[in-house]
């Protein structure tokens, strides 16, 4: 995804102008026509000052490690699905559990879906959202090409269901548009700040990195942490 892209999914997550779509192989924007649903799908807001200050990292590992590792990534991006079915699991058994790295993660908005999604990941609190990520991007070929809008956030609804969320719960996340202007407003400070121009991207102490293998993520880690 370029940064024209970034900017287009972040106007349509806040329902302006029409929604945005990502095709699985390729960074083609296709347009949809603007569907209606219910709360915080249809958060708009012409506000450049959205306090996001009850908008936090996503973190695991020891938040004191040598080396700190950021990704940006968003739920709709095939690539970042692929990264977290395989190097990410890697990542998370040598370095992440083993207290030897920081990892943060940080959405990216291309869509209304990766929004909704979004939600439903934080809805659980942070103690969850890595495991209803983890569900999110297993299932993403599922839940993407579900059909129209509210399908897809029925079967969004089905993992957080999954996660343990009730459904009223669920409900009143999916409903939050003041939750929904401020993640989008945070995501836009960030990627600005980090110079975030494709999904997904990496930032290892300070330094960006684009999407790369586990064997080329484990040589800068290591040379890191052997500095």
């Amino acid at each position: 995804m370029n940064r024209r892209n970034i900017l287009l999914g972040a106007f349509a997550a806040l329902g302006l102008g029409g929604w945005y779509m990502t095709s699985n192989r390729s960074s083609t924007t296709v347009a949809f026509p603007d569907a209606p649903l219910p709360g915080a799908a249809n958060a708009q807001t012409t506000d450049a000052d959205i306090d996001t200050s009850g908008i936090s990292d996503m973190i695991i590992g020891d938040p004191d490690a040598k080396v700190e590792i950021i990704e940006y990534a968003s739920f709709t991006c095939p690539h970042c699905a692929a990264f977290h079915q395989t190097v990410f699991k890697q990542l998370k058994s040598e370095y992440i559990d083993t207290g030897k790295i920081k990892f943060v993660y940080r959405e990216v908005f291309f869509d209304r879906f990766g929004l909704w999604a979004s939600l439903i990941a934080r809805c659980g609190g942070e103690d969850k959202f890595f495991g209803i990520s983890d569900l999110l991007y297993n299932e993403q070929a599922k839940w993407t090409r579900a059909g129209d809008p509210a399908a897809i956030v029925e079967e969004l609804r089905k993992i957080g269901r999954l996660a343990g969320l009730d459904n009223e719960t669920l409900e009143a996340c999916l409903q939050d548009s003041d939750q929904a202007q401020a993640m989008v407003a945070w995501y836009q400070k960030n990627a600005e700040a980090d110079n975030v121009d494709s999904t997904p991207s990496f930032i290892i102490n300070g330094k960006k990195h684009s999407n790369m293998n586990f064997a080329d993520m484990k040589k800068i880690i290591d040379d890191a942490l052997a500095g």
